[in-house]
Parts: structure tokens; sequence; C-alpha cells
């Protein structure tokens, strides 16, 4: 008999006393429930704004809580996309690989129309419809949301060229998802992607270097060359990207075929992957651009007007999705303390917890409020007056609502104590994807310098917002001294830049303050009020005496009333 058998264990010697304790008081995976039944602020704010028929809208909620499709979120980003810039025989073929789960979740996302449906002919509150599927679905995976909202995206900026609108919107309008690394026009469904960052210029993109030469005519819809290099390419695989390059009348809007219009591989050269903090299941990188043919959108040397309001819209979803990182923190935190018990009580019974918790609700009621106007805004965009709302509001609700992030994320995995911070909870995840929107389509600084210039180019932008707010004019002291306030910093314009973060701040929560008397319960609208609009709250659950919590926290997530259905 050798060495090693005598040191086998048999089952027989394992009985009930090696086993040293049982496993309770402890919390359950959060899955199979119906994230629309669940979200009762989502729910109401759809009604308010005049959304009637839900049924699509809940069906896709309870998709989306299903365990299998949480699972899809897990595994797409703990199997990191790969490059491969060559094939085994030497041939370069700069192909990004994505695990399954990464392509079931694009499968399921446009399947749904999350990228088409407010361009659909006859969509009615379609931007409002949109953005309720996109928040539940961030919920379970924010990195690819990234090509989504590029695609969606790309629309109003593709229109301003009819002949490339008529080849490419039939295919980015398909309510398909079809990855194949096959040339376009071989291809019934496209996504878009985009390249503006270099290296020099970041959000200066006045500063790029990449420079485009005619080579069959020239102007709008004309084939040109592009040299040069992207330090952000986001969604490589996609399959064309807006860049923009230096023409001859200057900064110029081009889109980039991944396959060239003969059939043979651009000129798109993959130099690597960025290894990213968050958003790991989406691929961003590196790219060169040695004479890859693009076409140009919209006017020579207008590359920015042509590109912003592609802009406008992907700030808007950095919105949608900061605050659904927000609510699926709040919901993960409410969940485990209903389950969890300490010192004898249970988490959710525990005054201070109680504070922390519908504080951190409060927190995403603003951040729904705001998001949801400014789809409402998006869907009435023939009315003037709803595009100065806009104008402001992506800038104002981008900065904050990304702003705010970050440290809810911490603030709810705090909740869970040190479960809160394991691999396999979805709290660290939560966590490190809560700085990218904050940073990406522009920073803070970018955002309020944005808001600054809006102001003086269209100073009618600032009073529409007022506008907005007047709406409530009386409903509350506070709010009603906060807007006075805000107000007077405006006469004094020499100083606006210096104050420009706080000036943005006080621009969000008076409106969030204002949308919620009008659309939230009053104990919600107090609440948010006193502990926004008062000062001297420093972080979460410093909510003052006399707040209702209990009835904000059965906003989070009515118990017996999130069954999948």
């Amino acid at each position: 008999m050798s060495g090693n058998q005598h040191n086998v264990v048999s089952g027989a010697d394992l009985g009930a006393g090696a086993e040293t304790h049982k496993v309770f008081n402890q919390s359950s995976a959060l899955e199979n429930y119906n994230l629309y039944q669940c979200d009762i602020p989502l729910q109401e704010s759809l009604r308010h704004y005049g959304f009637v028929d839900a049924t699509d809208v809940n069906d896709y909620g309870a998709r989306c809580g299903r365990a299998e499709v949480i699972a899809l979120g897990f595994d797409a980003n703990e199997n990191k996309p790969q490059l491969d810039t060559h094939d085994r025989f030497g041939h370069r073929v700069d192909l990004v690989k994505f695990h399954p789960a990464y392509h079931q979740l694009m499968d399921m996302a446009l399947s749904e129309g999350l990228h088409s449906g407010p361009w659909q002919e006859g969509a009615k509150n379609g931007h409002l419809k949109r953005a309720a599927l996109s928040y539940m679905q961030s919920q379970i995976d924010a990195g690819h949301g990234c090509p989504l909202t590029m695609t969606f995206a790309s629309v109003p900026t593709l229109k301003l060229s009819s002949d490339l609108a008529a080849t490419w919107l039939p295919k980015i309008l398909s309510n398909a998802y079809q990855p194949d690394n096959i040339p376009y026009f071989e291809k019934r469904a496209v996504t878009i992607g985009m390249g503006m960052t270099e290296k020099q210029g970041g959000s200066d993109v006045r500063a790029n270097t990449t420079v485009a030469e005619p080579l069959s005519g020239s102007g709008n819809g004309a084939l040109y060359a592009l040299n040069g290099h992207k330090w952000f390419l986001s969604a490589p695989m996609c399959d064309a990207f807006l860049m923009l390059a230096q023409a001859k009348g200057g900064l110029t809007c081009f889109l980039v075929p991944r396959w060239r219009e003969d059939g043979l591989k651009n000129g798109l050269y993959l130099q690597r992957l960025k290894n990213k903090m968050g958003n790991v299941s989406n691929a961003s990188s590196e790219v060169e651009l040695r004479q890859a043919h693009g076409w140009m959108v919209g006017e020579e040397g207008r590359g920015v007007a042509a590109i912003i309001e592609m802009v406008a819209l992907t700030r808007f979803d950095c919105m949608v999705g900061s605050t659904a990182g927000q609510r699926q923190a709040v919901v993960q935190a409410v969940h485990h303390a209903r389950q969890r018990s300490s010192f004898g009580v249970q988490l959710i019974d525990q005054p201070l917890m109680q504070n922390v918790l519908a504080d951190l609700q409060l927190e995403v009621e603003g951040s729904l409020a705001l998001t949801m106007r400014m789809a409402k805004a998006l869907d009435n965009a023939g009315d003037p007056t709803e595009q100065l709302l806009m104008r402001l509001g992506t800038a104002v609700g981008k900065f904050w609502i990304c702003k705010r992030t970050p440290g809810h994320a911490y603030e709810a995995m705090e909740c869970l104590g040190g479960n809160g911070v394991i691999e396999n909870c979805i709290m660290p995840r939560l966590y490190r994807e809560a700085p990218i929107n904050a940073i990406w389509e522009g920073s803070g600084n970018i955002q309020a310098l944005d808001v600054l210039r809006a102001l003086q180019k269209t100073p009618a932008v600032l009073e529409r917002w007022f506008m907005e707010m007047a709406k409530t004019d009386g409903y509350h002291p506070l709010l009603d001294t906060a807007i006075a306030q805000l107000k007077s910093i405006f006469e004094a314009p020499n100083k606006l830049e210096f104050r420009a973060r706080y000036v943005i701040e006080q621009l969000a929560l008076t409106m969030q303050a204002s949308l919620l008397l009008r659309s939230a319960p009053a104990s919600v609208a107090e609440a948010f009020i006193r502990s926004r609009l008062s000062g001297g709250q420093g972080i979460y659950g410093c909510l003052s005496d006399g707040i209702d919590t209990q009835a904000i926290l059965s906003r989070v997530m009515p118990e017996n009333h999130c069954a999948e259905s």
C-alpha cells in the first residue's frame, strides 16, 4: 500500500462531527424578480409623463430579473474581451473576441429595439420607453451598453448625409444582432462605434491631428482616406465608426467602416485593448488609421456641429446608466438588510440603517426624475422650448447624476459589510463602474464649461430652466429660497467659471426637487428638499428627524410584489 493511500479520508469518516457550523443569517442572491414591478418610482414616472401601456416594459423587467440573465452579466465581466491582431498564419485580422454572454446580452437588447425604438416611424413616447428599458438592462451589465448607445445616437448625425442614411440606417434600425466579421453590405443589421479622442487632445477634439484626404470627389458623402490615430476607439467590433479628422476646410466628421466598400479590410489597425478598472465587458481600444476609407458626414469643417447631437444623446444615456447603477445598488442593499440581523434586530429595522438606505433611495428618486424629464423632452424635441430644456438638461444631468454615483455605490456596498467587497457579489462591479460615466463623454469640468457655453451662446436656456421650475413656485419655502439664491449667482457672470461646479449642482438639485414635488409622493419630495437644500449633508445617512423613512423604503422593493411575471 502506497503512502498516499494512508492519507485518504473516506466519505464514511466525514460524519456530523466534521461539520463546524450551519449557515444562517445570510442573505440570498437577488434573482428571479421583476425589475419593473419592483420599481415604484419608475412606474410612477412613466405614468406621470403619459406612458399608458407598460406591458412591454413589464415583460422586459421580468426577463431582466431572471437568474440566467443576471448570470450573463457576471460571465461577460469575468471573461474580458481578447484581441487577436493577426491570425495563426500571420494575416492582419484585428479581431476582438467576446464571451458568449456578451453576445447574448447584445442580442437581447438589440432584439428589443433599445437602439432603434425612438427612431421607428410612428413611435410615441419612444424615448421614455427606451430609457425605461435601458435603465433595466444596464442593471444587468453596463459595459455592453456602450455600443448600444452609440448605435442609437448615431442616427441624427448620419441623417446629415442622405446617401449614407439610405445605405446605413435600415441596417442600424434593424432589431437584430449580427456580430459576424464580414463587410457591412453583406449584413442586415449593424452597430456603430465612435472614435473621437486622441492622445494629445482628450476632450479638446479641435486639437485632433488625424488627417483626411479626398479619394473620390469631395464634400458631404464623398470618400476620403484617413491617416492618424485614436486614443479611444469604443467597441472596436462595431461595423463602422464616427470619427473626427482634419480635412482641408477644418475638423470634419466621417463614417469609417471596418471593411472597405471593395470588400477588403479597411485600414484600421488595433494597437491594444485598454485595461480598464470598470466597464470591462466592453472593449475599448487604441487604433492607427492608415489610409482608412471613410465618408464625409455633414459639411466640411463642421465636424463638431455634426457630432454634437450624437454627443447629447450619449450623455443622456450616461444619465440613464448611472441612475441604473444607483438603483441596482440600493436594491441590493435593501434586499440584504431585509434578511440580515445584527445585535438581535434585522438591519432594515434599525433606525440608523433606515436613515442610510432611505437617503440612498432619495438619490435614486432625484436621478430618475431628472432623467425621465429629459426623456420626455427628447420625445417632444419638435417643441423649441423642450429643445432649450434638453440643451441644458443633458449637461447638467450628466454632470450631477454621474458625479453622485461613485459615492452612492460605496455607501451601498458598505451596507453589505464584508460580503459587499467579494467579487462574486455584484457590488464591486457597480463600484468600479460608477466613475466611468462621470469621465466618459466629457468629464465634470467639460460638462461645466459646456453649460457656461450654452448660457453664453443661448441665454434662453437658463430662462427655460427657471420656467420649468416656476411650475412649483410656492410649493415649498426651502425650494423657493434655493431658486432665488441660484438666480442671484447669475448676476455676477464674471465669477461663473470659478464657481461652475457649484452652479451646476444647484441647477440640478433645484430641478430635481421641483420635479419630485410634481411627480412623487409628498414624503419623498419633502425628504429630498430637506436633505439636499438645507445644507450640512456631507455623507449619506444624515436625514433629519421627522422624515418618513419607512414610506421611502417601501418604494425600493415592495415585498410580495416583485415576483417574475
